[in-house]
């Protein structure tokens, strides 16, 4: 591990940045293995001489993963603001098709590429070094800050942050900046803004016909059909237009069913993720399942699940908005604008992440802002340097204006 030299530049510098990011970058760490990255993120905080601790989760229900994070708590002087700062230091599986080193930090054209350069170790990196920055320049403040660099994000159900909250770490915060690649999400260039995310849910559909020799179909209820027949109705969800959300989507992620060697198949199932907006949820995805299974006149008989969650606030992730004229939000944009050179294009997330978890289920607002990038998720994944540094910048920035 590198020890970051003192820096006496005025801002968080590109060398800072590239660094960090090379270090972050070499540690694998998709979801579920994030023990090294852990490792390495406490021992940066240490030796930067930044208060840290792992915070220990566990989920004995579902995954049987024990999980870690790295939490900091830094309070000021006297009483004020409460920020959280919040990124994932997971990412997922190795893809096929890299040209450049997933794990080598290769620099071409301004971008630094590997596996989660963009998703979302550089959203870690920026909070990293804006939070070094702050601590080393700002002796005396009022409020506190509160960052969490969590696990399992990637993960099924975001088990980091969802123990972040349910184990009370989070019970006081005013404002949270999750440094997500907003830009790259939104593709509408850094800066970028997020005010709010649509949010989802993990289900299936199980069918239950009668199974009949595969010479005589008509003898039997082929749940297989059936279940094809509601897959096709559900391109006519009637679903709810919010005026920033947008709409949401049903996607059919699997098919499942088999009649063995010559049999009509008396089971089937539909795997759906389906993404809401704000008046969604739960009732009504049922209820708009069991309109498609009427358009669809199907024979068998049904059974609507939702997916088994590890406790009751991690069933699923709900959408959420905040206001742009929230006193917070406006002053996060003037760090933009004075950082960045410009005022952010403002967007809302189309998928879900733990800024759903942060942004429905403790009270305050919660902004998503972070680099550009390309081709996360996929092979050749990169991330802009100079957003990555103005990203850093603007937390910085924002913390000064806030606490200072």
């Amino acid at each position: 591990m590198i020890k970051e030299d003192d820096d006496t530049e005025k801002k968080i510098s590109e060398r800072e940045v590239i660094r960090l990011m090379r270090d972050l970058i070499s540690i694998p760490s998709p979801y579920f293995e994030e023990e090294k990255i852990i490792t390495f993120v406490h021992n940066w905080f240490q030796d930067n001489e930044i208060e840290a601790r792992v915070h220990k989760y566990s989920d004995d229900k579902v995954t049987n993963f024990n999980g870690r994070n790295i939490v900091s708590v830094i309070e000021g002087k006297e009483k004020g603001t409460t920020v959280c700062l919040n990124g994932h230091l997971d990412t997922v599986r190795l893809s096929n098709g890299w040209s450049a080193d997933p794990f080598g930090g290769e620099i071409k054209d301004g971008m630094i590429y590997g596996v989660g350069a963009l998703d979302m170790k550089s959203g870690c990196c920026a909070i990293m070094l804006a939070l070094r920055k702050f601590v080393r320049e700002n002796s005396e403040f009022k409020g506190k800050i509160i960052t969490t660099l969590v696990s399992d994000e990637e993960g099924p159900y975001g088990l980091g942050t969802n123990a972040v909250i349910e184990d009370g770490l989070l019970e006081d915060v005013d404002f949270s900046i999750v440094a997500e690649p907003s830009a790259c999400f939104s593709g509408k260039g850094f800066p970028n803004l997020c005010l709010g995310a649509r949010g989802g849910y993990g289900l299936e559909v199980e069918f239950f016909g009668k199974s009949a020799h595969a010479a005589l179909p008509s003898d039997g209820k082929s749940a297989a059909i059936d279940a094809a027949k509601v897959v096709c109705a559900l391109e006519n969800v009637d679903y709810i237009e919010d005026p920033f959300l947008g709409r949401g989507t049903v996607c059919v992620l699997a098919v499942e069913s088999d009649g063995g060697a010559c049999s009509v198949p008396d089971y089937a199932k539909i795997k759906l993720f389906w993404h809401i907006v704000v008046g969604e949820n739960e009732d009504t995805i049922t209820e708009e399942i069991k309109k498609a299974i009427v358009r669809a006149g199907i024979q068998c008989d049904y059974k609507i699940s939702f997916r088994e969650a590890p406790s009751e606030g991690s069933r699923g992730f709900m959408p959420y908005i905040v206001e742009k004229e929230n006193p917070y939000v406006e002053a996060f944009i003037q760090s933009v604008e004075a950082v960045c050179g410009a005022s952010p294009t403002v967007s809302y997330f189309q998928s879900i992440g733990d800024f759903n978890y942060l942004g429905s289920r403790i009270g305050a607002p919660v902004v998503i802002f972070g680099a550009d990038g390309r081709r996360f998720h996929s092979d050749d994944e990169c991330a802009d340097i100079n957003s990555i540094v103005k990203t850093a910048g603007t937390i910085y920035d924002f913390l000064v204006k806030t606490l200072v």
